[in-house]
C-alpha cells in the first residue's frame, strides 16, 4: 500500500500542476494546447540548470558533506528556473493569440511540434546524445535529487504514515501540492482571480468595467506556462529517471483530459489527477504491485498481457471523457480572439 500511494503521487502531482496550468489559461480565454510542449521545454531547462549548478564549488561541497538543505535548495531553484523559462516560452502563444488573433489551437499545436525538436537539438549540442542526464559524468555521488528523507538518517522507523508520506518522497511533490492550493485560492477567492475568470466568460463586459482583457489574458497564459514548465521538470525529476529526453509520455495531453474531467475546478481536478495517477502507476509498476501483500498474488502473474496495463491510462482517459464531456462547461469565451471594437 505504501508503494502504491507513493507511486500514485509521483504520477498525479505533475498532472495536478499542469492541469491547473490549463485552467489559468482557459479561464482567461486562451486555449493552451501547448502544455505538452511547455512541459518538454521545462524539463530540459530544469535538468540543464541542475547540471550546470553541479560545477559550482558551493554545491560540490554540499554534495560531499551531504548538506541536505543546500542540495534541496538547488532542487527548488531548478523548479523556479523551469517555471521562468516555461513562462517565457508561453509568451509565443500569448503573442499569437492576443496580438495576432491567430487560431489558438493551431498556435498550441505549433509549439508542441517545435518544443521537442528544439530540445533534442540543444541536447545533441550540449551532450552529443539524445538524453541529457541531471548528473554530470564526474558527479556520480550526487544524491540530492533522488528521493528525499527530509534530512533524517536512513533506517529510521517512520511508521506507516511516515514511510508513506515522508520517507522516500520527493520534496518537489509537497511543494507542488502547496502551490496548487495557493493558486487555487488565488483563482477563486481573490480580486485578480475574479477579473481573470471574467475575461474568459465575457471579455466585453469585463472591458466595460475597466479591466484590461489583453493584460489579463497575457497574465493567465504566462502563469499557465510557468506551471507547465515546473510540471515538466517535476516529471523529469520523479518519473523520467532525472533526465530530459524531449518527451514527457503524453502527460501534457493527459493533463488536458484531467482538466476537462475536473470541469475546470481545482477540487475536481485533484480527484481526477489521483485517478489518472493511479492507473499510470499501475501501467508503469504492475510487475511490483502485490495485491495481497504476501508476495504471491502479483499483478504480473495474472493472465493479462503487459500491453493491457500500459494501455490502461489512455483507455481510462477515453472512457471517462466519453461519459463526462457532455457535462463539462468550458469558459464561454475561450478560444475566441478578443476584439475591442465588438460589443
Amino acid at each position: 500500500m505504501t508503494f502504491l500511494i507513493q507511486q500514485t503521487l509521483l504520477y498525479a502531482v505533475p498532472l495536478l500542476l499542469v492541469a491547473l496550468a490549463g485552467v489559468f489559461a482557459e479561464r482567461s480565454g486562451i486555449i493552451n494546447l501547448a502544455l505538452e510542449g511547455i512541459m518538454i521545454f521545462g524539463a530540459f531547462v530544469g535538468v540543464l540548470f541542475v547540471r550546470l549548478m553541479q560545477g559550482i564549488p558551493f554545491f560540490q561541497n554540499a554534495a560531499a558533506s551531504k548538506n541536505w538543505l543546500a542540495l534541496q535548495g538547488m532542487e527548488l531553484l531548478a523548479m523556479l528556473a523551469a517555471a521562468a523559462l516555461g513562462a517565457v516560452f508561453s509568451l509565443l502563444l500569448s503573442f499569437a493569440s492576443v496580438n495576432l488573433k491567430a487560431d489558438q489551437t493551431i498556435g498550441g499545436t505549433a509549439l508542441n511540434l517545435m518544443a521537442p525538436a528544439l530540445v533534442l537539438f540543444l541536447i545533441r549540442v550540449i551532450a552529443n546524445q539524445n538524453t541529457l542526464g541531471m548528473e554530470r559524468g564526474d558527479a556520480s555521488s550526487w544524491f540530492m535529487i533522488k528521493k528525499s528523507t527530509f534530512g533524517v538518517e536512513r533506517g529510521t522507523d517512520w511508521g506507516f504514515f511516515g514511510e508513506t508520506f515522508a520517507n522516500q518522497v520527493y520534496l518537489a511533490t509537497y511543494v507542488c501540492i502547496l502551490l496548487f492550493v495557493v493558486l487555487s485560492i488565488l483563482l477563486y477567492k481573490t480580486k485578480f482571480g475574479l477579473r481573470l475568470r471574467s475575461c474568459g466568460e465575457n471579455p466585453q463586459a469585463a472591458d466595460s468595467l475597466g479591466i484590461n482583457v489583453y493584460k489579463m489574458r497575457y497574465a493567465g497564459t504566462t502563469i499557465s506556462g510557468a506551471l507547465a514548465g515546473m510540471g515538466g521538470f517535476v516529471y523529469a525529476l520523479t518519473t523520467a529517471n532525472c533526465a530530459a529526453t524531449g518527451d514527457v509520455a503524453g502527460f501534457g495531453f493527459l493533463a488536458l483530459a484531467v482538466m476537462i474531467f475536473g470541469n475546470w475546478k481545482p477540487l475536481n481536478i485533484a480527484g481526477a489527477a489521483l485517478l489518472f495517477g493511479l492507473f499510470k502507476c499501475i501501467a508503469a509498476a504492475y510487475a511490483s504491485i502485490d495485491i495481497n501483500g504476501d508476495g504471491v498474488c502479483m499483478l504480473a502473474t495474472a493472465p493479462i498481457s503487459a500491453h493491457f496495463y500500459r494501455m490502461m491510462p489512455y483507455i481510462i482517459t477515453l472512457v471517462v471523457l466519453a461519459f463526462t464531456s457532455k457535462k463539462s462547461r468550458a469558459p464561454k469565451a475561450e478560444g475566441i480572439p478578443y476584439d475591442k471594437g465588438q460589443r
